[in-house]
């Protein structure tokens, strides 16, 4: 009777178990069943077309793929950088809109688009044109390749009105000219005339050839790219060169011409390029001075950071009138004139800062303006230094005016 009860009890306890395992795998498929099967969108890399991720890492323009939910799959850093994509979506709500057109019927659509930069940018509220192309990328995706023509859109508006700007200057020249020939023929009975209308004629020739010089100049120097070819150029015989083509202007103006600072420095560059620079900045330095005035040109060299080459400074400084502050941000623009009227009759071209500016950054360097209206103004090259000729001896010390304290140190 014992052995009945016990083999019972013990057929109880397998049944409960089988029971309880039955149940919990009933429940268990029950729950896998019910459970939803992740689309492919939701997995973290929704998977693209075969080689397309290649092809997108080499691509210049900005990439960004965007699936049937509008979402983000794959965008360039660039696409980040600009601002077009953010949390995963487009920001563009116009790109979002062509993008959900092209999914829909399967065109390729292509548009030029002004959007306002990210506000958070450098750049702070400007415009970003932009061109965007997008197109579908198998049945669920589209593809959309978005090109930056801000640049390109500044050079062809800075090439406009280059070319505007040459004309008109041109004209003026070529138009007196032709006006003082006309007086000389009716006045060809009258010598004190024909002389005074030819010396007028001289004078605009000449400016006409420095306003062509300067031009082609210029146009050698403004892609401020790197020089291949370089030399090895005395800043000495720079300083020299650059105050006798001024020496007749500051006679004629009883203006005191003074150079100073370390003797033997050394630059490596364009021989032409720089002179050019240097004299241009001591040009404007005699012609924009009042009589009887003193004009500082001054070299020092300045130590670099670690690993990186000494720069040799190389100012200019007047006694003249000043330069507003409004005017120093623009007076190394093309044609840009603080007085114009000053410019016609010194016969400036409103080139020469301009010129200077990117032969600075032809060479490495810039060029910068201190200046106080009334008191007067110091330019201040900054090149790399070049090695030191082994055949020249130890440089020597003079005193020398610094930008800060220009006016005091030359009165």
């Amino acid at each position: 009777m014992d052995l009945n009860v016990a083999a019972a009890s013990a057929s109880a306890i397998v049944g409960l178990g089988v029971g309880l395992t039955a149940a919990l795998t009933f429940r268990w498929s029950e729950a896998t069943r019910r459970k939803p099967a992740k689309r492919p969108e939701q997995q973290a890399e929704p998977p693209l077309p075969p080689g397309v991720d290649t092809v997108l890492s080499v691509l210049r323009s900005c990439a960004v793929v965007v699936d049937e939910s509008d979402q983000v799959v794959k965008a360039s850093s660039a696409a980040y950088a600009l601002g077009l994509v953010r949390g995963g979506a487009v920001a563009v709500e116009q790109i979002l809109a062509m993008a959900r057109l092209t999914r829909r019927d399967g065109e390729i659509r292509q548009a030029d688009l002004d959007i306002p930069r990210r506000m958070d940018s450098k750049a702070g509220g400007d415009v970003l044109a932009v061109s965007v192309r997008v197109a579908p990328l198998g049945s669920r995706l589209v593809l959309v390749l978005v090109e930056d023509l801000t640049e390109a859109r500044r050079v062809e508006a800075v090439r406009r009105d280059f070319v505007a700007n040459v004309s008109h200057e041109l004209k003026t020249p070529v138009g007196a000219l032709s006006l003082l020939s006309e007086a000389v023929q009716d006045a060809s009975d009258d010598p004190e005339a024909v002389r005074r209308f030819a010396g007028r004629m001289q004078i605009e020739s000449t400016r006409l050839t420095s306003l062509v010089q300067e031009i082609i100049e210029l146009s050698r120097v403004q892609d401020d790219t790197r020089l291949v070819d370089a030399e090895r150029v005395p800043v000495d015989e720079l300083v020299a060169e650059a105050m006798d083509r001024c020496r007749h202007q500051a006679a004629a103006k009883q203006i005191t011409m003074a150079a100073g600072g370390i003797a033997g420095l050394q630059l490596h560059g364009n021989r032409g390029q720089l002179a050019a620079a240097l004299g241009n900045l001591v040009e404007n330095a005699v012609n924009y001075s009042p009589a009887r005035t003193r004009v500082a040109i001054a070299a020092r060299k300045v130590p670099g950071p670690a690993g990186k080459p000494d720069t040799v400074e190389i100012s200019v400084t007047d006694q003249g009138v000043g330069i507003s502050e409004k005017d120093r941000e623009r007076i190394f623009e093309r044609f840009y004139r603080v007085d114009p009227a000053r410019s016609r009759a010194t016969g400036g071209t409103g080139l020469g800062l301009s010129i200077v500016k990117h032969v600075a950054a032809s060479h490495g360097g810039t060029v910068s303006v201190w200046s106080v209206e009334g008191q007067g103004s110091t330019f201040t090259l900054r090149l790399p230094a070049g090695k030191p000729d082994p055949d020249r001896a130890d440089p020597v010390t003079t005193p020398t005016p610094t930008p800060d304290a220009a006016p005091e140190a030359m009165s």
